[in-house]
């Protein structure tokens, strides 16, 4: 096992996007390389948590063979609960049922695991530790993934929470002041990709009149995210990252329900972290 005690994993969200992250984590598996510390956002903290209980294969299984399944993501979802994603089928059904949840390894895995979500009263990213959440890592990645308008906040911990990727879209930050000097990031989207304004702020204040912290956060996203791109861009040209993400502009959507397309993004991610391993364990 190669498992440098200097070296963290960070890990961007993007919905449906995630399948690449999920591709690079399977490559990292079968060669049994292990990182002291991981912390996700969204969609790449769901895929982290298969990866640290060292499930190989299983992120495929449910990114990609559930996902013509209704309970998954659909219309239907969001006019019965409110909710795109299926959440209680995400977060309980699968883990428990269908694709089960190895807990013991996962408990057993000495590396730590951050999760990154929103708190909807400040608009302030909180940052959840295996000293955080305990036992209850599942509802902690529920919050993470409850995206604006298509999942209710979750309460935790005396706070009202919502999808990471609001407030640190890739915290790498994060992780460097956790004392990780250098980083493996990976991202879902290709190079050159830039966060648009949102149109639909009005919409925000509508639907969050309770959460002027929340409004302020989803308004000024884009910045954030844009920011911290050109962040990594110093980073890299300093030698203390690592990036991989896909080289091609990605076709898959957030929520995307199409498996050829996921399937093919998925092995991008895994082609794509095999060419990057000579140089990180070079590192």
């Amino acid at each position: 096992m190669f498992q440098n005690e200097r070296i963290g994993l960070v890990l961007e969200g993007g919905g449906m996007r995630g399948v690449y992250t999920a591709g690079v984590l399977e490559s990292f598996l079968e060669r049994d390389i292990q990182f002291p510390y991981v912390i996700g956002v969204s969609a790449g903290a769901c895929n982290a948590a298969s990866y640290l209980s060292k499930q190989k294969g299983r992120n495929k299984t449910v990114n990609i063979n559930y996902i013509r399944d209704p309970r998954y993501i659909s219309w239907r979802n969001f006019w019965k609960n409110r909710q795109l994603f299926g959440m209680d089928f995400i977060f309980d059904e699968l883990p428990h049922k269908l694709v089960p949840y190895d807990y013991e390894e996962f408990y057993k895995n000495p590396s730590e695991f951050v999760i990154v979500t929103t708190d909807c009263v400040t608009g302030e990213p909180v940052y959840h530790g295996k000293n955080d959440y305990g036992e209850e890592m599942l509802t902690i990645l529920k919050a993470s993934s409850s995206l604006p308008f298509m999942a209710p906040e979750i309460h935790f911990d005396n706070k009202i929470l919502l999808d990471g990727g609001i407030s640190d879209s890739i915290p790498i930050k994060k992780a460097q002041l956790d004392g990780l000097k250098k980083n493996v990031v990976v991202l879902t989207r290709n190079s050159g990709y830039l966060k648009s304004p949102s149109k639909f702020h009005f919409l925000v204040k509508r639907k969050y009149p309770k959460y002027p912290g929340l409004q302020k956060a989803l308004m000024n996203r884009y910045k954030m995210y844009n920011e911290t791109l050109h962040y990594l861009e110093e980073e890299e040209t300093k030698g203390n990252i690592i990036i991989i993400r896909p080289k091609q502009p990605v076709e898959v959507g957030r929520l995307e329900r199409d498996p050829l397309k996921l399937e093919r993004l998925y092995e991008q991610g895994y082609h794509d972290a095999n060419q990057m391993l000579d140089k990180i364990m070079n590192w």
